[in-house]
């Protein structure tokens, strides 16, 4: 079983109870020990969390899988950059080399160097980006690039980083799963943590109480590469394939067929990277995929491959509410 066969595996079931996934609660009573005892060593212990003298936002979720935390960074990079701030992006650059120094990413960098999101932010928001497991270390580099505000990017869980601000993101379909931690559940923190955050942000779905709710919307296709865009009202009714090696490949499925596409999924896990060439070798057919595949990928001559942008429509609520925290910080 490959890596994503098995983290396939694992998130099925973690919408269940079945007598498998059971078989690991003790482990996930452990695993609540350790995160109970982490947390109280840097918020109420020995532990110093390290302030940075620009406001901190954090972005993160409390589980497994994507939940829509890159759009909500890019999001914010644009409204806090459109308010007069010079934002600056941390992460921890999953899925690219593993570095001990912190690395300011370039827009011609390569995915597996530094990461699939942290490339994806870079490119899009044009602010700058370093990426570090130690993200207190990213913070003061970005310090040196002229940032007044550092946005990151998965940090929840990252204690030593002081934060100003902490926003959680939730899926508004899959929620919690079975509501367990690790690894019986996809939980990484007690739900219980989101009674501590400064707003819960919620990928779709229907208003639960105490939370806002962002909808995702999908723009255009774009020519990978750049060149031609089409509305995906001009591919309805045609067969695709689509490759989404993403947290929760589903949702962007179900974008494309609500908007009368035939979609036919590619199997990726997320952050996986597949073979273009092998694709069309087996079937011309035309390939859709995400803009955090995109980056991972070149064109191809006389192959269809498309980019599908997403945007997020986030109510004037909240903008005005960040906005007017971060007025107070600055002040």
């Amino acid at each position: 079983m490959t890596p994503s066969s098995l983290a396939r595996w694992f998130e099925a079931r973690w919408q269940g109870r079945s007598p498998a996934i059971l078989l690991l609660a003790p482990l996930s009573w452990l695993f609540g020990v350790v995160v109970s005892l982490r947390r109280w060593y840097w918020q109420a212990g020995p532990g110093l969390p390290r302030r940075l003298p620009v406001p901190v936002i954090v972005v993160g979720n409390i589980t497994v899988g994507g939940t829509g935390k890159t759009p909500v960074v890019d999001w914010l990079a644009g409204v806090c950059r459109a308010a007069g701030f010079a934002p600056g992006i941390v992460s921890r650059g999953y899925g690219g080399r593993t570095r001990s120094t912190p690395h300011l990413v370039q827009p011609d960098d390569e995915a597996l160097e530094v990461g699939d999101e942290p490339l994806l932010l870079r490119r899009r928001t044009g602010v700058p980006v370093c990426i570090c497991p130690d993200r207190v270390a990213a913070g003061e580099r970005l310090l040196a690039e002229g940032v007044d505000l550092v946005i990151a990017d998965d940090g929840l869980q990252h204690y030593r980083l002081a934060r100003d601000l902490e926003f959680a993101v939730v899926d508004g379909a899959r929620g919690f799963g079975n509501g367990l931690l690790l690894p019986a559940g996809p939980l990484r923190e007690p739900p219980g943590r989101l009674a501590g955050v400064d707003a819960v942000l919620q990928n779709g779905g229907e208003a639960a109480p105490g939370r806002t709710v962002f909808q995702p919307r999908l723009v255009a296709a774009v020519a990978l590469g750049g060149g031609e865009r089409r509305s995906l009202e001009s591919f309805r009714g045609q067969r695709v394939r689509v490759l989404a090696g993403i947290g929760n490949p589903q949702r962007f499925h179900a974008q494309l067929a609500a908007a009368g596409l035939t979609v036919v999924p590619v199997p990726a896990g997320d952050h996986d990277r597949v073979s273009l060439e092998q694709l069309f070798r087996d079937e011309n057919t035309p390939v859709f995929m995400t803009e955090k595949d995109a980056v991972k990928y070149r064109p191809l001559p006389g192959c269809a491959l498309w980019v599908v942008p997403m945007e997020i429509d986030m109510p004037a609520a909240f903008r005005e509410f960040l906005l007017a925290r971060l007025e107070g910080l600055s002040a």
